[in-house]
């Protein structure tokens, strides 16, 4: 006997409602982040304070918001010196009472966004504050349209006088950038922090492809040790360049973190690490430094010869460290690559750079290594 089923079609509909004196399909301005700035605001200079993420804060720059002081252009590559303009990493302070809070920006480029990874991330300032506990926790990220923003970021904020962390965005740079809050409110800019851990690397620590700053691994472990950082991350160019290393040095650091594999080969690997880490060691005697293995790429698995080039590289950084170790380089920490997006291909935006899951997962492949290198 044969039974036959009737089966009905589920539709699922889903509405944009209207908001008041607003167009139907409007995100709900509670989420959006993108309404204009309203008067009546007392508008704070960031560069009056300062950011962290800038090294060598004192010295002369082209535009306030660089990475590296101006002498660095003709010193470090071309590339380095044009990518050391964005401000990835870079995080202003600040303590306010205000129910409200807006940002007001100009970008360097016209270009906010990339095919792989979103204008908030790329060109957005992302805001934390310190709950009653004294946890980071994500508020609000700005959703740039144009090259300059001038939005309200967030309102309806609980009573309470409390600290908030401002990040930059990552693949972009910043001519200026300025808080407002509500005429009458309290305000008070942090100034940066000492001893920051300081990230040299590639895309990855660049920001690729975070959903917005404030999700990168660098950025995580920041708010995870409560320290400061400096994200000296160069897409496809982190090649463990001598002239880098000499700015490196000139850092007051709690550790260095050098993650440049997914920019080298294994033979750059067996011919720039010592060097560079004796380079390190020279000036900074004591410091912690901590070598990482490239993660494999997600899709490795299925490529062999990607498979091996991944394999090659973890070789030749581990032939390096033991070296390192036997000529007497001490306060060498190690972090193997194999499981840094986790082991199960979810962890990359397009099998090499990080989507927001792969930057958590690093971040915790990398805090118990710095845990134990900063004895924290």
């Amino acid at each position: 006997m044969t039974i036959w089923l009737r089966l009905t079609p589920i539709v699922l509909l889903t509405c944009c409602v209207a908001q008041e004196n607003g167009p139907i399909g409007r995100l709900d301005p509670e989420m959006a982040a993108a309404d204009n700035a309203a008067d009546g605001l007392d508008w704070h200079d960031v560069s009056k304070w300062g950011a962290e993420g800038r090294i060598l804060p004192s010295a002369k720059r082209l535009r306030w918001f660089d990475r590296l002081p101006a002498d660095a252009e003709g010193k470090v590559t071309k590339a380095v010196w044009s990518l050391s303009r964005h401000s990835a990493g870079m995080m202003v302070r600040f303590r306010t009472d205000a129910t409200a809070i807006h940002v007001h920006y100009k970008l360097l480029k016209g270009s906010l966004a990339m095919s792989h990874m979103p204008a908030t991330g790329v060109s957005g300032v992302d805001l934390y504050a310190r709950d009653d506990t004294g946890r980071w926790r994500w508020v609000q990220v700005a959703r740039p349209s144009s090259q300059e923003v001038k939005v309200q970021l967030v309102r309806g904020l609980a009573s309470g006088t409390r600290e908030y962390a401002a990040y930059l965005p990552l693949y972009n740079g910043v001519e200026f950038l300025n808080i407002g809050v509500p005429s009458g409110s309290t305000f008070e800019g942090q100034r940066p922090r000492q001893q920051p851990i300081v990230f040299y690397g590639t895309s990855i620590t660049h920001g690729a492809c975070a959903s917005r700053p404030g999700m990168v691994h660098t950025a995580i472990l920041g708010r995870r040790f409560d320290s400061p950082v400096i994200n000296l991350g160069f897409s496809g160019n982190g090649r463990m360049h001598q002239e880098v290393g000499d700015y490196l040095t000139q850092v007051d650091a709690a550790a260095y973190v050098i993650d440049c594999l997914p920019n080298m080969n294994a033979a750059m690997v067996q011919q720039r690490c010592v060097p560079l880490i004796k380079q390190l060691r020279e000036k900074k005697r004591d410091t912690p430094i901590v070598l990482v293995e490239d993660r494999r790429n997600t899709n490795s698995w299925i490529l062999p010869a990607r498979d091996a080039h991944h394999t090659a590289n973890h070789a030749a950084l581990r032939a390096a460290f033991e070296k390192l170790q036997a000529d007497g380089i001490g306060n060498l920490y190690y972090i193997e690559g194999d499981a840094l997006y986790g082991t199960d291909g979810d962890g990359a935006t397009d099998g090499s750079h990080a989507s927001d899951l792969g930057f958590y997962r690093q971040a915790n492949v990398f805090e118990p290594v710095l845990r134990q290198a900063l004895n924290r």
